[in-house]
């Protein structure tokens, strides 16, 4: 039995659908994988069934550790990097007063770090609706001075 290109084209869209069914991004890989085989077969159409389940079976995994090896790692390698450093130096507004090294709440004009408003601490006392700004990140809490 020898497999059609337009065979793989089909297995390969009913598999990157079904990567929407399953939470993992996973199986996209082995759908790109056979859309693949399945555009080398509709150049090359005399390669053996063998030669196209090789094929399809090695474009799919280094697809997969593509993903996981270069591309993954930097995507969060870079989200971690930037994420403190974007929210240092932004201005919010203390949504209730705070003593020094007591937790209190602020509450930005846009969200910072996917949130609106986030718990705080700060060194010195600070009125609420006092603005202010993000000095550093201590853990799960941002540390905040007075504009």
């Amino acid at each position: 039995m020898n497999l059609e290109w337009w065979q793989w084209v089909v297995g390969g869209i009913v598999l990157v659908i079904a990567e929407l069914a399953v939470p993992a991004f996973f199986i996209i890989w082995f759908g790109l994988g056979a859309l693949l085989v399945g555009v080398v077969m509709f150049l090359a159409p005399a390669l053996t069934t063998t030669a196209q389940l090789s094929l399809w079976m090695v474009a799919s995994v280094a697809m997969v550790i593509l993903w996981f090896r270069i591309f993954k790692a930097s995507y969060y390698k870079t989200r971690i990097g930037s994420a403190g450093g974007e929210a240092i130096g932004e201005i919010g507004l203390l949504v209730g007063a705070i003593a020094p090294f007591e937790r209190g709440r602020v509450r930005f004009q846009r969200p910072v770090l996917g949130a609106e408003e986030w718990e705080c601490l700060a060194e010195t006392a600070i009125a609420a609706g006092e603005r202010v700004k993000v000095v550093a990140i201590e853990g799960s809490f941002l540390k905040v001075a007075k504009v």
